[in-house]
């Protein structure tokens, strides 16, 4: 097993490489790169899937939806109020999570399976 040198919440909330935490992790928004730019990591193997999708929707629509009933009782706004204000909160909220979620999948399965990313 390859022995990790750098911290995982470090690589994790930076979204670096898992090897070398110099390389950016993202291509895109979401999209990772091929090979780490620092250390030619290779990320082709890495799999995330929908693992880290499915508890950010769950928690992030629990806790939007209940910010919104809340602000909804407390301020009563107008239907365009709620309109212009959840997505601009969401939106990024949840790109921001994904993208954490992402690169905890890849840092530990970079940790934990790495024969299978080819090393």
């Amino acid at each position: 097993m390859t022995e990790p040198s750098v911290p995982l919440v470090r690589t994790i909330l930076s979204c670096r490489c898992p090897r070398c935490g110099r390389g950016n992790l993202f291509n895109g928004v979401l999209s990772v790169h091929p090979r780490c730019p620092a250390c030619d990591l290779d990320l082709r193997q890495t799999d995330t899937g929908d693992a880290g999708a499915v508890p950010i929707i769950i928690l992030l629509g629990a806790i939007v939806g209940g910010m919104a009933l809340w602000t909804e009782f407390r301020f009563e706004p107008s239907w365009w109020m709620h309109a212009l204000l959840w997505p601009t909160v969401t939106v990024p909220a949840a790109i921001w999570l994904m993208r954490l979620s992402k690169s905890a999948m890849i840092a530990m399965q970079y940790r934990h399976r790495s024969t299978e990313m080819g090393l």
